[in-house]
């Protein structure tokens, strides 16, 4: 089965079940908690803290995981200059984790100039680098 062509408008990776219905139960139940809270007895208490533990464990299931693939798109994309252009890989350092992340979705045809132009400052944010990207690189085994 072939995945769908990716492009800027259609990128991002949406699970509706976690991001819409758990996010809108965790949020619910926080929400239930703090309006229970008061007056304040050893249940209400703990209904708050285990709503907040919650919300936490909901943001940190995600951010952890999103930083290590953070790190492997970092050195995949290094690797994958110093093969195209070895030269310009010895400035990779100046290339923040965003950057190259964005840097991804670029075919190997324009990904070096695109390099360029971000260590020459004319591309700052992720957003201007995937909107400076021509031929896309689909990425579809993202967390």
């Amino acid at each position: 089965m072939s995945q769908p062509e990716q492009h800027l408008r259609n990128h991002a990776r949406l699970v509706p079940l976690f991001h819409f219905a758990l996010f809108a139960l965790i949020a619910g139940n926080f929400f239930h908690a703090a309006r229970t809270l008061l007056p304040l007895t050893q249940d209400s208490f703990w209904r708050m803290v285990v709503a907040a533990a919650l919300g936490l464990m909901m943001w940190y299931v995600r951010a952890f995981p999103l930083a290590a693939q953070d790190r492997v798109i970092r050195l995949e994309e290094r690797l994958r200059l110093a093969e195209l252009e070895p030269e310009l890989a010895v400035q990779a350092g100046r290339i923040t984790s965003a950057q190259w992340t964005a840097l991804r979705f670029a075919d190997d045809g324009e990904f070096v100039e695109l390099v360029r132009r971000v260590l020459d400052g004319q591309l700052k944010s992720p957003g201007e680098i995937k909107r400076a990207i021509v031929h896309w690189r689909a990425d579809h085994q993202r967390v």
